[in-house]
């Protein structure tokens, strides 16, 4: 069974950064996506960024340029740096993975963290 455990939430002033980070067990894949996606309330969940097993990426476009997504495939474990955050940026942020699908749609995924809070404020 896949686990997701996610850390480095926090809050922090407008301009600032964070670093989330992902840790996954419980799969051997050479092959898999990974994700950040995130949920503010009376929102739905949407899509922030995706990595492939090998590196492809992608982003929301709301995020481009702010966030970094990237992996470390010998630890398990996945990264989003966030830097120039935006209070629209405060949400829960989830970590997820699939083994066949990617991309930022919340169905392509079947594994889920319970999520990191980030908060940003003015």
């Amino acid at each position: 069974q896949v686990q997701l455990v996610e850390s480095g939430g926090g809050s922090v002033q407008a301009g600032g950064s964070l670093r989330l980070s992902c840790a996954a067990s419980g799969y051997t894949y050479s092959t898999y996506c990974m994700g950040w996606f995130r949920q503010a309330p009376g929102k739905e969940r949407e899509g922030v960024a995706s990595i492939f097993s090998d590196g492809r990426t992608r982003y929301a476009e709301s995020v481009k340029g702010r966030f970094t997504i990237s992996q470390d495939n010998a630890k398990n474990t996945l990264w989003l740096q966030m830097n120039s955050l935006k209070p629209e940026d405060s949400a829960m942020y989830y970590c997820a993975a699939d083994l066949y699908r990617c991309g930022l749609f919340v169905g392509n995924f079947r594994f889920w963290g319970q999520g990191t809070q980030v908060t940003v404020s003015y």
